[in-house]
Order: structure tokens, then sequence, then C-alpha cells
């Protein structure tokens, strides 16, 4: 099956989607990364790259990334690049929340790509992600693959032969103000750690 273009979210509905989504806490961007694994991990200072295996957990700040396997590489000028691939019967969760009191991101998908510097977040195949308030769903989106850049406030859902949906189609749902409650995901669940390695990211200027 052919892919099909990507969908940019534009204008009026542009904003509204993008809004919950661009806001995440500011706080996270200076807080440094911590990792934690269940199996060996390898990290290699010649080549600035670090390997996790096992129910790798990478936090920072509010963000959470969780994965079965994941890279971690440093940039020249200080920043990281994260690499988190699930299996098939799980996948790469993801978690942030927001700068408005109890509101939240979640998402999920085969793999996920996160980039400290441009403060970018890439979920791709299967990809799904949704906007929370406490137990209130508020939005939800999904496609083959779903971007996302905190500074440009720019959404774009890929629709391809990797979405969740019949014949490779996206889909957004935007959720009335005055819905009632949904349970929260087991996503929201307190997390279990284990041995951990620290990263310090450089300082923007």
């Amino acid at each position: 099956m052919p892919l099909r273009r990507p969908l940019l979210l534009s204008g009026a509905l542009a904003l509204a989607l993008a809004a919950p989504w661009v806001q995440a806490a500011k706080d996270d961007r200076q807080k440094p990364l911590n990792l934690v694994f269940d199996k060996e991990g390898e990290v290699d200072k010649v080549k600035q790259r670090a390997e996790f295996n096992g129910n790798v957990i990478l936090t920072k700040g509010s963000l959470m990334l969780r994965a079965e396997r994941m890279d971690v590489q440093e940039t020249k000028d200080g920043y990281y690049l994260a690499y988190a691939n699930g299996v098939p019967s799980r996948q790469v969760q993801f978690r942030q929340d927001r700068e408005t009191p109890g509101e939240r991101i979640e998402g999920r998908a085969d793999q996920i790509e996160y980039d400290t510097r441009s403060e970018t977040i890439r979920l791709i195949g299967n990809a799904e992600a949704k906007v929370m308030r406490g137990d209130q769903l508020m939005q939800t989106m999904a496609g083959a693959t779903l971007n996302y850049d905190n500074r440009t406030e720019r959404l774009l859902v890929e629709t391809g032969a990797s979405s969740p949906h019949p014949n490779g189609r996206g889909r957004v749902v935007l959720m009335p103000k005055n819905a009632p409650a949904e349970p929260a995901s087991a996503a929201s669940a307190p997390l279990g750690l284990r041995p951990s390695l620290n990263l310090t990211p450089r300082q923007s200027p």
C-alpha cells in the first residue's frame, strides 16, 4: 500500500490541536536525563553513545519514555538523541506533563525518537497519542507517524500502511469540554525504578 502524504494541521484547527502539545512543562528543559534498566547497559565515552536493554525508562523532569531497548547519543554541542524501540507485545510508551496543572500528554508507538536540542518527539509506527486532564480524555490522534515540535507549535500527522486504522488512514478526535471523565490508563501508574544512569544536559543559553 503506498504511503499517503502527511497531513499538516494549520490555521485555527492547527492551533486548537497543537496548543495542548506544545506547552509541555518548561522546567523539563533544564532537567538531567535519567535512565533505569533491567539488563546490561553499555556507555561508550569515545563514541558518545549509550545502549540499554530490558524495560528501559528514560526520564527528564516530567517527561518519560519507556521501551525494551534504547540508544542515547550525545551530540557535539552537548545535547542528546534518544532512539527507543519496543517489541511486538509492547510498544514504546511516552508521557509528559503540561504547564497547565493536571494535564499531561500520553502516547505510544513501535518506535520513538526524542531530540533534546530541538525539543521534538517523533512517534513512528502504529502511533497513537492523547491529551488528558486528570482522568478526562481531551483529545486523541493516530497515524503511521506523529511528529510534534514544542518550539514551533506545529503538529504533523502522517498516514500510511503502519497507521493503526484501516486503509492507513489518520484519525483526530476532539472531545467536548464537558465530556464525562474516563478512567486513567495503565501508563499513568507509578513506575518501578531500577539501577540508573544520570546524564546532565547542556544548559541552554
